[in-house]
């Protein structure tokens, strides 16, 4: 048995352009490709040909179905649409996939057990397995009716209370300041004979919006608060945050996106004057600590697969991993009796609960869950949806193609032409979407252009509707129509169009 850890993973964002001149003054220079330096002068040129924004919505572009490059897939569309391996992974790879695609759903249990190889689970945790909140590798929900919350939980975090503290973020040491008794999470399931942490309480106010046709929309506009605390009050100065499980489809191809490319459409002071003021999340790669770009995640806060991997064994299931050796999980001080329990990790195995090679496994799995097929992107209506989504502004935030880099760490990534329909830049999004809770250089107001490829598969794959960062939106009308900020522009756009140009908006996005 393992002593207790009560050491918290920080992953901590640095920021872009605004924040460079402390990182330098305290003699760490980033070192960020204005460039592609992977690419050969021909290959520049190419690469610019196939990214290009269209201009000819007569007809799909060439490659456009193929939306996950080579490794897309094209089985049947049914409930398993995102739970496939890319399809150019070599037959070793396939093996390695299907490895980790058995410890994504695995269910833990809690120590001691007498399934060694299983135990560790919490002792507070917001669910068991990784596939618990990823439901079907897809998109996760709010508690609706019934439902239980298990694909959503809330983020703790306070902003700083003294210099130190402010010095702290100053130098980018950390993303924000945890609860001091609930940690950095709300966890609300423990193990047997431990009180869960409490309860989620969601209300929800119905707001009327009438569109430029007369027809009428109503938002649900939600308010979070907690119940049932079983270790003492929240501190007064601690933000909620909502968080549902995204998708997990394309994260390999994400991760091969160069940097230059992604930095390329950064322009935190709208230097351009077009109202898009996209911000990089700069931030410490959690193994080598040296400043990288943060991609993945609601705020960008991670820079890898592998960090969100490693961070979400520890937060969710409370699981300790080589790059989180937390045995202990989200338990803080202020919680003994979480500290006291027994721990999962077997010195025989490795030393922490989950040892390699499950990591790797279960990262090697998630950077590989295949990109479904695009459905008619030749039809009439779709192309006509395509222009408007073109033609509102849309793109400015959702770019529609990379082309990723040739030195990828995986060939099965390398040199693809993909289209994921995102800049994964940080945006504000208005005071409607704002959850008040800065994480990096991440404010209250911003958060990272979501993909969008997949979108249109979440009913056939999660049977239901639900968008945006904590499922407010029921459908994707819902979904623009809460869009504020440096996309008001292009939510107004929509709100502006008739019923049918509505319509065949909806219809492009629905195949993608």
């Amino acid at each position: 048995m393992r002593a207790p850890k009560v050491t918290k993973l920080l992953l901590p964002i640095l920021s872009g352009a605004l924040l460079l001149s402390p990182l330098i003054a305290i003699g760490e220079s980033p070192n960020f490709p204005t460039e592609r330096t992977d690419l050969s002068p021909k290959d520049k040129k190419r690469v610019a040909g196939v990214t290009r924004p269209t201009s000819d919505f007569s007809k799909a572009e060439n490659f456009e179905s193929m939306q996950g490059g080579a490794a897309t897939t094209k089985a049947i569309v049914n409930g398993d649409a995102f739970s496939h391996f890319s399809t150019n992974l070599t037959f070793a790879e396939e093996e390695e996939f299907k490895l980790g695609n058995a410890l994504f759903r695995k269910l833990w249990v809690s120590a001691p057990s007498s399934t060694q190889a299983s135990d560790g689970l919490g002792p507070l945790f917001n669910a068991r397995a990784c596939q618990s909140c990823h439901l079907k590798d897809g998109r996760g929900h709010p508690p609706e009716g019934a439902a239980d919350a298990t694909s959503m939980f809330l983020r703790l975090a306070r902003p700083p209370r003294t210099e130190k503290e402010r010095e702290i973020l100053a130098r980018h040491e950390a993303l924000n300041f945890a609860d001091s008794t609930y940690g950095e999470q709300l966890q609300d399931l423990a193990v047997t004979g431990m009180k869960a942490e409490g309860k989620m309480v969601i209300s929800y106010e119905e707001i009327p919006v009438t569109l430029a046709d007369g027809e009428v929309v109503s938002l649900r506009k939600p308010t979070y608060s907690v119940k049932d605390l079983n270790y003492g009050p929240m501190d007064l100065d601690v933000t909620l945050s909502p968080r549902i499980a995204p998708p997990m489809i394309g994260m390999g191809m994400i991760q091969a996106i160069h940097e230059a490319d992604i930095l390329a459409m950064a322009d935190p002071d709208d230097e351009d004057g077009d109202g898009i003021s996209g911000k990089p999340a700069m931030v410490r790669d959690h193994l080598t600590q040296e400043l990288t770009l943060g991609r993945f995640g609601f705020k960008a806060q991670n820079a890898s697969v592998r960090g969100q991997s490693a961070s979400a064994f520890a937060g969710d299931l409370g699981i300790s991993n080589p790059d989180a050796p937390f045995d202990h999980g989200d338990c803080t001080t202020s919680q003994p009796d979480c500290l006291a329990r027994p721990t999962g990790a077997q010195e025989r195995l490795g030393p922490t609960e989950a040892p390699d090679p499950v990591l790797p496994l279960v990262t090697f799995y998630s950077e590989n869950l295949a990109v479904p097929a695009r459905r008619e992107p030749g039809d009439a209506k779709v192309l006509r949806g395509k222009e408007l989504f073109y033609q509102s502004g849309c793109t400015s935030c959702h770019t529609p193609k990379f082309v990723t880099r040739r030195d990828a760490g995986n060939k099965a990534h390398a040199f693809q032409l993909i289209w994921p329909y995102s800049d994964f830049l940080l945006h504000d999004m208005g005071e409607g979407l704002a959850d008040g809770q800065e994480v990096g250089v991440a404010d209250g107001r911003e958060w990272r252009t979501q993909p969008l490829w997949g979108i249109g598969l979440t009913k056939t794959v999660n049977d239901h509707t639900f968008f945006l960062h904590d499922g407010r939106a029921r459908n994707l009308t819902e979904a623009v129509l809460w869009h504020g900020g440096e996309a008001r522009v292009a939510r107004d756009a929509f709100a502006s169009m008739d019923k049918d140009d509505r319509t065949a908006l909806l219809t492009f996005l629905e195949s993608l």
